[in-house]
């Protein structure tokens, strides 16, 4: 601390001390976080009472979840029938009629790959060139189909080929009713044109038209399109569809194959299930809660999908609207968002989670809800910073489970409102440091400024001789800094005027000193040019008078001093103040006979503490005054009472008034008002200031003031009562 003190000044300091203005978001930044694992907290309890109460919605309703069911399905390939309301044309050359229903749609790339009894070491998933959407919907006793094939390259059918696998062509698979054989049918057209299916055997020989599937296959931008119907009584308990694509038309070999299926063997295809349209209404409702929502049976496999997990924030945040020109808004744009960026997790809504493109769910949180505990958990997608709020509530019937409700949210919300919060703290904190410093920095700079300027008076008030040149001039501010520039300028005032009485002191000395040598000087010479005794005892005398006149002087020299000492081991006792001024005043009437005294010391007894003498030596000192500066034939008022819880002595004279100058310093050492020509004794100015040494040892107070009545001087003495 002392290395600090000698080495920084007063600007350096506050900076410094500025400076911990940085623990200010530290501890916000401290408060934000915990304020986000709160909100966290709330969000999870939000997510898992919104899967609850759809839940709840759809407990003890079986009939939702059997309705339509195909036998028992496999975890994937799985195909959901959609119910279908309005009739579907297969000739209009477009989607169009499928209307909404193409939000159910699935998406099938290389990842879906199969393995045919064409060549069955080889997997065809050779590039990502070609993948398919599919949607599938049931009418008035119709499957109804759609494939949306994305196919860099379209390979029809040559008219003059027998083979109806050399082309680009979709497969159907079905399982026979009795379970026991797989069905294929091919579609490959020559042209874009309606359907001609054909039945084929295992190793696509023996092609035989098949009526009953009707259909149109037309191109689209970036590959085709196929529509097919094929009626109900024809499907067993599984089906499956497979797109193969021929990019070369020469060597016409099979480059890539996607299926919904993995393989054509009968138990690997995917079952039918319908999802119940009153599902689809009751989940509907819950769409606008900002949440990605599913329902899953009690195998895992998704009936029904609402949302999307990349918008699905749970928060909606409003978008604070920034100004592009300003200088705030440039050093905000290059200096802070930068800045914030490093330190901020910032989300992104450029997100991929596989488990939101399979047809079937599953995890703990599933698991959980499909065994009966209602689950929530946070997941980070690997090499993102987006986490991910899954909560699950199982769905009853009666003590079963038949399925489940997951409800999902991506904390992008939640982790923007944060980092929203935080910029704005410290948009304001920085502001605010910034002005604090700034403001902290100009206050020192004053304050050294004003300090600097008062060392600098104080360097030229001495010389180099020592002798007192100039003065302070005090400050009108009514600060720390302002009340020592004015004491500085009353010690450096009375400095100078003790100074300037000490350097007057010789010519004083030599006034009184004088005198009395002069007369010594003159006796012993006309003593030693006299021979007559008597005339002699004339000079002896006035020589005798001489001496005692410069006794006195070193007397009064000399007297402050010893009294000073004599105060310090002088113990105080309780003394009746009213008797010891009546006693000095009657003394006062024999001593001075040529003057007038009135007393009033009002009746009663005046206890104080103190030392008798001391007392009686400060009224000499005080009446002494009087007298020598009353008007003759006016009287000395010397009066004595009690005030509050003051012992008061008041002692007036009629004559001149104290000068102004002089008023506040008549009790200081050595400082005298009289005039030379009228002292009668040598006066040094030490009386009044021997009267202010006795009032301090009893803790009072000595005034001088100006009579308001007549004109005179009043001197008031106060000193502290003391209660038996």
């Amino acid at each position: 601390m002392t290395l600090f003190n000698s080495r920084f000044s007063i600007r350096a300091k506050l900076i410094f001390l500025s400076s911990l203005l940085l623990l200010i978001p530290v501890l916000v930044y401290q408060y934000i976080l915990a304020m986000d694992e709160y909100l966290r907290s709330g969000q999870e309890l939000t997510v898992l009472g919104e899967a609850r109460a759809l839940a709840t919605a759809l407990n003890d309703r079986p009939e939702l979840f059997d309705e339509g069911s195909f036998g028992r399905a496999t975890r994937t390939g799985d195909l959901y029938i959609y119910p279908v309301y309005s009739p579907l044309s297969l000739n209009d050359g477009s989607l169009v009629d499928w209307g909404e229903y193409q939000q159910y749609e699935l998406v099938y790339d290389k990842a879906d790959y199969l393995r045919t009894p064409l060549n069955p070491a080889r997997i065809y998933a050779n590039d990502d060139s070609l993948s398919f959407r599919s949607m599938v919907g049931e009418h008035n006793g119709s499957l109804y189909a759609y494939f949306k094939v994305r196919d860099d390259h379209i390979v029809y059918r040559s008219r003059e080929s027998l083979s109806v696998i050399s082309s680009d062509f979709l497969q159907v698979s079905m399982l026979s009713a009795d379970g026991r054989d797989v069905q294929r049918i091919v579609v490959a057209p020559h042209e874009p044109e309606f359907l001609y299916p054909f039945r084929v055997g295992e190793d696509y020989s023996e092609p035989v038209y098949e009526e009953r599937i009707s259909g149109q296959w037309y191109e689209v931008d970036g590959g085709y399109e196929v529509e097919l119907q094929i009626p109900m009584d024809m499907l067993g308990g599984r089906i499956g569809f497979a797109i193969f694509d021929v990019d070369d038309p020469v060597e016409r070999d099979i480059a890539t194959v996607v299926a919904t299926h993995k393989s054509l063997a009968g138990q690997r295809l995917g079952s039918l299930q319908r999802p119940t349209p009153e599902i689809d209404r009751i989940v509907a409702g819950m769409g606008r809660s900002n949440s990605h929502i599913q329902v899953v049976d009690r195998l895992g496999r998704v009936l029904l999908t609402v949302g999307d997990i990349q918008s699905a924030t749970g928060l909606i945040l409003s978008n604070i609207n920034t100004q592009d020109d300003g200088y705030w808004a440039f050093f905000q744009n290059n200096v802070l968002s930068p800045l914030y960026n490093l330190i901020l997790t910032q989300p992104s809504t450029n997100f991929i989670d596989d488990l939101y493109s399979e047809v079937a769910r599953e995890g703990d949180h599933i698991a959980a809800a499909l065994n009966g505990e209602p689950f929530t958990r946070f997941r980070e997608l690997q090499d993102t910073q987006t986490m991910i709020l899954e909560a699950s509530h199982p769905i009853f019937a009666g003590n079963e489970v038949i399925g489940a409700v997951i409800v999902d949210q991506n904390m992008n919300g939640l982790r923007s409102f944060r980092n929203q919060a935080l910029e704005g703290l410290f948009n304001t904190i920085i502001a605010v440091m910034l002005a604090v410093t700034l403001g902290l920095f100009f206050f020192a700079s004053r304050i050294s400024n004003r300090v600097r300027g008062l060392r600098n008076q104080a360097e030229g008030i001495i010389d180099d001789s020592g002798r007192v040149r100039n003065t302070i001039v005090p400050s009108p501010n009514s600060d720390e800094i302002g009340d020592l520039s004015r004491s500085f300028s009353s010690i450096v005032e009375r400095l100078s005027q003790y100074t300037s009485y000490l350097e007057n002191m010789s010519s004083r000395l030599s006034h009184e000193l004088r005198t009395p040598v002069t007369v010594v000087r003159s006796s012993i010479e006309n003593l030693g040019a006299t021979d007559n005794p008597e005339e002699s005892q004339v000079y002896i005398k006035r020589a005798e008078e001489g001496i005692s006149r410069l006794n006195l002087i070193l007397t009064n020299m000399s007297e402050a001093t010893r009294l000073e000492q004599m105060l310090q081991t002088s113990e105080k006792e309780t003394i009746d103040l009213a008797e010891v001024v009546k006693g000095c005043v009657e003394g006062y009437r024999l001593a001075y006979p040529l003057s007038q005294f009135t007393l009033d010391i009002g009746g009663y007894a005046i206890f104080v503490k103190g030392v008798p003498e001391y007392i009686a030596q400060l009224l000499d000192k005080l009446v002494a005054n009087a007298v020598e500066f009353s008007h003759p034939g006016q009287p000395i008022v010397v009066d004595c009472r009690i005030v509050r819880d003051q012992a008061v002595i008041r002692i007036s004279n009629a004559g001149p008034y104290l000068p102004r100058e002089m008023k506040d310093r008549v009790f200081e050492s050595m400082v005298s008002v009289r005039p030379h020509q009228k002292q009668s004794q040598p006066h040094l100015g030490m009386g009044l200031h021997i009267a202010r040494l006795i009032t301090d040892f009893h803790n009072g107070q000595i005034r001088a003031d100006n009579r308001e009545d007549i004109e005179g001087v009043t001197i008031t003495v106060s000193i502290p009562l003391f209660y038996r």
